[in-house]
């Protein structure tokens, strides 16, 4: 195991593990960015906060090794994913969406990778604005998706998209009761990735079998 105190450490190793699973701090891409590609082991990685150009980092190692890179590896929240895709279509034109998440008091990013992923599944053509909170006046525009983080105690992750339409209202949610989920998931991924070409994975792909 390595953390910030260790992590230089990295540069002086070869191959050590059937897999790196990363579940840290973009701090720490660049070394464990050079040791995937120096030894081509298997990157799975659910850290979250990146830049674009980080993320494209990533996909780069591609080329080295197996990758997959996740925001969340709930087997839930890949389902919530999937029912969005094939929902959120047909109420777009006449419902406003907004998405509220909800995370402990120590969570550094805001709104989670996870807040990220969902909203990418309701409008994955990025036709609407998403909105970040709300301050001062003005009615709601028809092409925003309103995203909302709370912060407090020890929630483990809460997310809900709500759907408001004309006199009904839909709301999908999904709870984490601790983040043992995201180990359960991360794991499974985890012994699938060894033996597998080079190249970038997409976890709704395997799990769905597509």
């Amino acid at each position: 195991a390595f953390d910030r105190s260790n992590l230089d450490q990295l540069a002086r190793l070869g191959k050590i593990a059937d897999v790196v699973i990363d579940f840290s701090h973009p701090e720490a891409l660049a070394e464990t960015a050079s040791y995937v590609r120096r030894t081509g082991t298997p990157l799975l990685s659910g850290t979250t906060g990146f830049t674009a150009g980080q993320m494209e980092q990533i996909r780069s190692l591609g080329t080295a090794a197996p990758v997959l890179w996740a925001a969340n590896y709930s087997l839930g929240i890949a389902v919530f994913v999937r029912a969005l895709e094939a929902v959120s279509d047909v109420l777009k034109p006449d419902f406003d969406i907004e998405l509220t998440e909800t995370h402990h008091n120590q969570k550094a990013d805001a709104p989670s990778g996870t807040a990220k992923l969902l909203l990418n599944a309701v409008d994955p053509r990025h036709e609407r604005t998403p909105v970040y909170g709300r301050e001062g006046g003005g009615k709601r525009a028809k092409n925003e998706i309103g995203v909302h983080a709370l912060r407090g105690g020890t929630v483990a992750g809460t997310h809900t998209v709500h759907f408001f339409g004309p006199e009904e209202e839909l709301e999908i949610t999904h709870r984490a009761a601790s983040r043992q989920i995201f180990v359960n998931g991360a794991l499974r991924m985890a012994r699938l990735l060894p033996g597998k070409p080079k190249g970038v994975y997409d976890l709704q792909k395997i799990l769905f079998g597509e």
